[in-house]
This record gives structure tokens, C-alpha cells and sequence, in this order.
């Protein structure tokens, strides 16, 4: 109910026009009641064969009250759709900015498709929340209270009749179907959600399902869950249709008993048979506002689940906030790492155990071992996209903890193993490294990274998938190269590039990281000379570190590594 409350909070932020809209909505009820009412009223006065005088101000009437109800609804419907796009809004904006601030650590833990549907489908279902659970009551309330009040004056037993149509089809029946509803071991969201993480998956990985021939099976699975979706869906139609009949046959019930009781009383001489059809015409027209309780539990349901999901998203920011931190620039940085160790979330094994390692102002570390020895770690690290468990970690003499993740990112040249592009243009790509490049800036860019043959409107597909492996590399590179960061970050950033090419740009990422921090990490050991530092890593643990001349002359680890390598190469 909490995530509820906060939703409920969001909807009196528009307060006015939810005040407004709610009451609207009652005077056009009232007035259509009323409308339904003086109906049957004339109706039966023009059987009297009254005065021409009294039929005329009488229909007159009903033209004024028929213009209000139109009226009253057009402002009501204008205003409670206001109320739901203002909300809505608010919606979309506020789980974004949850989401936004998020380390890339909380977001793997949810699939790409499953997020999108978060992101659009549930923000969607809570459209529904203010209209069809936090707004029918309310109509539905003040207006059979204020029928029953009114029919009071002229029989108590119709005026009872109304209350016990407005107990069961305002309570009664959406209870029961609200149990219906909580008994169900799926949601069509649940549903929704996990459709959408299949399909994206299946789109994402369609070449390699053709390629290893798993296409049809997966289509197959596909079909299936979308099956059962439908089914999941159907169901919840027949629970609605279920309650709608249910609310149907009790206001008809109700009407059919207001007409007998009318009658009984009529003949009786306890209620004048001029006020029978007015009657019976209000308690027909009253039991529509009844109508919209019987989705009620439905849509409710769906608020609660999505607005539960979507406070995940809140409880994860809550928990990787931090107090805000003070503004941080440098224009160098040095980095310390103390006695750090670290194991990824939900694996009970450290990744990292007490790595202890300086990078000091303008120097190059190159960071070599075996595939999984926690080099990659190392560098996530550094990018503040995981915390260490313990351990201590500085930049510029200052605690990574106190220092905003934007700060450090806005410092930082990353080139990772894998870099996302998007789709649009090779213009578009380069802007995101600097956003006030200059067209000469890009071109040269893609000069220096080897991409003088594209010109920057070419295409470029989603994930790059348009691009070679040692392009999209190249491109990566030439984002670098825009920005103007000071600490240099590559991993792996040449590996899907011949020796020779790898050489060029080796030495073009020399020349433009000169005077700043860079960490470079490789399998390769080819052309580390120039290192300050090469730190040789194994299962997590540092082996060794020191310059190439020392790391050479001691014949360790580094010196077995090269000379498997120079074996491997000579082969």
C-alpha cells in the first residue's frame, strides 16, 4: 500500500483540478438524475391533461437541464483528463529520474525488455489509477447518497431498495471480485512484462539464433508465452465481463423492485402515482454510476502491482543515494587504491581480494593477466559503476564515496570492451563524447582514428551492428579523442584490430593522453615499454607490478607471460 500511497500523493499534487473534475462530475450526475426524473415527472403530469403553460416551463426545464448536464460533463471530462496527462506525465518523469541516477550495477538486474515495459506499461496502468479506482468511487458515493436521500421523502422502502443496490454493487460485488482477482497467480502486466523481455531478446539475438538454427524453437516459446498472455488477458475480460453483469442484474432487480414497490404504494395511497415514473427513472439512471465499480478491483489490482514495481526502481535509488556530494574537478587526477575487495552482487566469491594500486598524476598503468583475473573490475571501479566492500579508494586525496559518479565520468576517457552506439548518424555518435564539436573537430576525430572513409552523416545501426568489430573500436576512439577528460580508461580497446593498426593507434593514444593519467588493459604485452607501471594480475590478486625493465629482469610472471606470447606469435 505504500507504493499506492505515494501514487495517491502524486494525484492531490492536482488537487484543483482533481477537486474540480470530482465536482463537476457530481453536479452532472445530479443534473442528469434530475434530468431522467422531471422525464417521468412530465410524463406523467401530461396524462393529467394539464394547462399548455405548465407542459411548456416544464419542457423548457428539461431543455435547461439537459444543456447543463452536456455542459457540466464536457467541463468534467476536460478536467479529469487534464488531472490524468498532468499525472501521467509526473509519472514518466518521476521514474525517470529514479531510473536516471541508478549505477549500471542496480540496472543489470533487470532485463532490457522488462525495464521498457516498467518504463512504459505500468507508468500507463497508472493512467487508470485516478480515473477508474481513485474517481468512480467518489461519483458513485455522493450520488447515490444523494438519491437515496432525496426518494427518502417520498418512500423509505424505494429510498432502502437504493441502499441495498448501492451496498452490492458498491461493495458487495467488487469485494467478491476483488477476491476473484487476488486469487489469480498471474497479472496481464506479469504477463506483459515478461513477453516483452522474450521479444526483445529474441530480436536482439535473432542472427545467432539463426546461425546455431534455435530460431523456430525460440518463435515457438515466443508464441506460446504470448499465448498464454492472451489467455491471461481473456481471463481478466470474462472477470470483468463477470462483474458488469452482475452490477446489471442487481440495478435491474433494483428498478424492477422500485416499479413494484411504487406500484403497491401507489395503490395503497401512500406515495401519489404522479411520482412513480420519476422514481422509477432515478433509480435507472443512478444504477450507470454503478456500472464503473464492478472494473474497479481489476484496475486497482493493476495500479497495486505496477506501482509496486515501480517503487523498486524508487527503493534501489533510495538505497545507492548518497548524500549529495560537492562539486569535484581536477586538472590532473591521481588515483589510490587501498587494500580493496570486491565481489559482484549476488556471487559469493570476491572478484578483487586487496588490491592496493597508485596511479599518480600524468603516469600510465597498463593492467595485464588471464581472461577473469579482475582487470575489467578494476576499471568499473574506477568509473564508480560498483562500490568495493571494503578497502579505501581516493581521488585527488578525496574519498570516491564523497565524489558525485557524473564528477568522475566527466573526468574519464573510457573506451570499454563493448560500446554502445546508437541509431542515427556517425555525427550523432561523436556528440555524445562533446556536444560542442565542431564538424572540423569530428572530421579530424575519424581522421586519427582510421575512419577518414565515412563521412559523418553515414549511417550507423543500432548497437553498431552496421560495423566491424575493429570499427566499432575505431569509433569508440574517436569519441576519446573529443573529449577532454583526464584520466584515459581503455579496456581491451584494440583487440579486434590487426598488430599494425594496433601500433598506429597505440601511439596516437600516447600522444593525446601525454601529461594525463591512463590505464591501459590488454592481453597483448606488445609495446608496454612505454608504461610507468604494468600491474600483472591473476584470480583477483595483484602478482606483481613495476616498470617493463624491472618486471623483465626479475623473470616473474610478466617474463613467462611474454615469453608465451612470443612463442605463440613465432608460431
Amino acid at each position: 500500500m505504500k507504493a499506492l500511497m505515494i501514487v495517491s500523493q502524486m494525484v492531490m499534487k492536482e488537487k484543483k483540478d482533481v477537486l474540480l473534475s470530482a465536482g463537476l462530475g457530481i453536479a452532472a450526475a445530479l443534473i442528469g438524475i434530475s434530468l431522467f426524473g422531471a422525464s417521468g415527472y412530465v410524463i406523467s403530469k401530461a396524462a393529467l391533461i394539464p394547462p399548455l403553460y405548465t407542459l411548456t416551463i416544464m419542457l423548457a426545464l428539461l431543455k435547461v437541464f439537459g444543456i447543463a448536464r452536456a455542459l457540466g460533463k464536457y467541463a468534467e471530462r476536460y478536467y479529469s483528463h487534464r488531472a490524468t496527462f498532468t499525472i501521467l506525465g509526473n509519472l514518466r518523469s518521476g521514474f525517470f529520474e529514479k531510473l536516471e541516477p541508478l549505477p549500471p550495477s542496480v540496472l543489470k538486474r533487470w532485463r532490457s525488455g522488462d525495464l521498457l515495459a516498467r518504463f512504459v506499461g505500468d507508468v500507463e496502468n497508472l493512467q487508470n489509477f485516478f480515473l477508474r479506482v481513485f474517481y468512480p468511487p467518489l461519483i458513485f458515493f455522493f450520488v447515490f447518497t444523494a438519491v437515496i436521500f432525496f426518494t427518502a421523502f417520498y418512500s423509505v422502502w424505494i429510498s432502502l431498495t437504493l441502499g441495498i443496490g448501492m451496498l452490492i454493487t458498491g461493495l458487495a460485488a467488487p469485494a467478491f471480485f476483488a477476491w476473484r482477482q487476488h486469487k489469480a497467480k498471474q497479472s496481464v502486466q506479469a504477463q506483459r512484462n515478461e513477453l516483452s523481455a522474450e521479444a526483445a531478446e529474441f530480436l536482439y539475438g535473432f542472427r545467432d539464433l539463426k546461425i546455431h538454427q534455435k530460431a523456430e524453437t525460440k518463435k515457438q516459446d515466443l508464441l506460446k508465452l504470448s499465448g498464454l498472455a492472451l489467455e491471461e488477458q481473456e481471463r481478466r475480460q470474462s472477470l470483468d465481463n463477470g462483474g458488469q453483469a452482475v452490477n446489471m442484474a442487481v440495478s435491474m432487480l433494483a428498478v424492477w423492485s422500485i416499479a413494484m414497490i411504487g406500484a403497491f404504494e401507489a395503490a395503497s395511497g401512500q406515495l401519489d402515482g404522479l411520482f412513480l415514473a420519476m422514481l422509477i427513472m432515478m433509480g435507472l439512471n443512478v444504477f450507470e454510476y454503478a456500472f464503473p465499480m464492478a472494473a474497479l478491483p481489476a484496475h486497482f489490482a493493476d495500479a497495486r502491482r505496477s506501482a509496486i514495481q515501480l517503487q523498486s526502481v524508487a527503493q534501489d535509488n533510495a538505497h545507492s543515494a548518497k548524500e549529495p556530494a560537492e562539486p569535484f574537478a581536477a586538472d590532473a587526477v591521481e588515483i589510490i587504491m587501498d587494500d580493496v575487495t570486491f565481489a559482484y552482487p549476488e556471487d559469493f566469491r570476491n572478484t578483487l581480494h586487496h588490491i592496493s594500486l597508485e596511479l599518480k598524476l600524468g603516469s600510465r598503468t597498463a593492467i595485464v593477466g588471464p581472461s577473469g583475473s579482475g582487470k575489467s573490475t578494476i576499471l568499473q571501479i574506477l568509473l564508480k559503476m560498483y562500490e568495493p566492500e571494503s578497502g579505501s579508494l581516493t581521488c585527488n586525496h578525496r574519498p570516491f564515496q564523497s565524489i558525485d559518479q557524473e564528477d568522475i565520468w566527466r573526468l574519464a576517457n573510457p573506451v570499454l570492451q563493448e560500446n554502445h552506439f546508437f541509431f542515427g548518424s556517425i555525427r550523432d555518435n561523436l556528440l555524445l563524447a562533446n556536444e560542442h564539436a565542431t564538424e572540423k573537430m569530428m572530421e579530424q576525430a575519424l581522421k586519427e582514428a582510421e575512419l577518414s572513409q565515412y563521412s559523418l552523416e553515414d549511417k550507423v545501426l543500432e548497437k553498431g551492428e552496421n560495423l566491424s568489430g575493429g570499427e566499432r573500436q575505431k569509433l569508440a576512439l574517436a569519441r576519446a579523442f573529443l573529449r577532454e577528460g583526464q584520466l584515459w580508461l581503455l579496456d581491451e580497446a584494440f583487440s579486434s584490430m590487426d598488430l599494425l593498426t594496433e601500433k598506429r593507434l597505440m601511439e596516437k593514444v600516447l600522444e593525446k593522453s601525454d601529461g594525463k593519467t591512463a590505464v591501459f588493459i590488454s592481453h597483448r604485452l606488445a609495446g608496454l615499454q612505454s608504461m610507468d607501471q604494468i600491474v600483472v594480475m591473476e584470480a583477483g590478486r595483484i602478482k606483481e607490478k613495476g616498470t617493463y625493465e624491472e618486471l623483465m629482469n626479475k623473470k616473474g610472471d610478466f617474463y613467462k607471460l611474454k615469453q608465451v606470447e612470443a612463442a605463440v606469435l613465432s608460431y
